[in-house]
């Protein structure tokens, strides 16, 4: 059985959410979840689920951390829900981690605690996001606002294990996010990660536009975290839009109601599509362990489905892949190391 340590007292809606969300995860025969947190807090929100007895327990920890609190103040406090939590999955006692609350402190403690892997400068933050083929995988969502040409090509490969071992691909079509298709275009670090891309393994399709990112072009799309959180924020509100824009045009038109009784049951399958909830939360790719770092307004559906993209991740043991999957030779240039050759095993 998978044990899944969640931060109890993280996110907006923390801590009913989590605990609810906890429980409907805890149904599944293979999940034990440890909700770490204010004990008192938790146990004015247990449901009566008598039969999940034993699948739920509380780790008593009295501090927390804000979501407005400043990063390096957080991680200096070592009693709070988030830090405990991690240092659960650290020590064994838990399989995976998952906080709702302050990312930039998760990311932050989940990297000092649980260390990054061989051959990884920097982590990053891998989020699924719908498009009209079905998913795609986009890295880095928010981490890194700065990248290198070599932070690129590490999050091209974290993308690729990541996408194969939660979608079961055999070759996924990676792509760098630019503002042309033509390998000359972008900035000196996109640039310089085409060429370097272009001499792995890997199944690279070149750039792709902002405009196609929707259309299902790629399976991986790769960019550095200030790019990528914009894509992920804009794709939110845009799907949030549309559907106000649809159900503002429908009610104007005098048959509208007799129209959405039988557009219906589309409408609900594209709000189910683009609504984040389904897809949990994002995964911090890079780090020695199972991280995951849920959206601020996740509600107990949001939790639960990210237990379980956290359970599927430690159970395939991503992170392993991902060590697995680079192997790096470094060579010295000038008196400073460069990435010479990268090869895909």
């Amino acid at each position: 059985m998978l044990k899944i340590a969640v931060d109890a007292m993280g996110g907006d809606f923390a801590p009913e959410v989590n605990i609810l969300g906890a429980y409907d995860a805890a149904s599944d025969n293979e999940i034990e979840v440890i909700l770490v947190g204010k004990e008192d807090k938790i146990k004015d929100f247990l449901p009566e689920k008598k039969e999940l007895k034993g699948k739920v327990s509380i780790f008593n920890v009295e501090d927390q951390i804000r979501m407005d609190e400043n990063v390096s103040s957080a991680i200096r406090r070592k009693n709070t829900s988030m830090r405990r939590a991690i240092e659960l999955v650290k020590n064994g006692e838990a399989h995976a981690v998952l906080s709702a609350g302050n990312s930039g402190a998760m990311m932050a403690l989940s990297f000092l605690l649980l260390g990054k892997l061989p051959n990884v400068d920097r982590p990053a933050i891998a989020t699924v996001m719908p498009c009209l083929k079905g998913h795609f995988i986009l890295l880095d969502a928010g981490a890194n606002v700065d990248c290198k040409a070599e932070h690129l090509l590490q999050f091209a490969f974290m993308g690729d294990a990541y996408h194969k071992a939660l979608f079961n691909s055999t070759s996924p079509r990676i792509a760098l996010l630019s503002i042309g298709e033509e390998h000359s275009k972008g900035n000196e670090a996109t640039k310089e990660a085409y060429k370097l891309l272009q001499e792995t393994n890997l199944n690279f399709i070149g750039n792709i536009e902002g405009k196609d990112v929707f259309f299902g072009s790629a399976d991986v799309i790769v960019c550095d975290g200030f790019v990528g959180n914009i894509v992920l924020k804009v794709g939110e509100g845009l799907a949030d839009a549309l559907m106000k824009m649809l159900k503002r045009e429908i009610a104007e038109l005098i048959t509208g109601k007799i129209g959405y009784m039988m557009i219906k049951p589309a409408i609900k399958s594209f709000r189910k599509k683009v609504d984040y909830s389904e897809y949990g939360g994002a995964l911090l790719l890079g780090i020695n362990g199972t991280s995951i770092i849920c959206h601020g307004r996740s509600s107990a559906k949001a939790i639960k489905n990210a237990i379980k993209v956290a359970t599927e991740m430690a159970k395939k043991e991503i992170y392993k892949r991902i060590s697995e999957s680079l192997t790096i030779t470094e060579d010295i240039n000038e008196g400073k190391d460069s990435l010479n050759r990268l090869i895909y095993s």
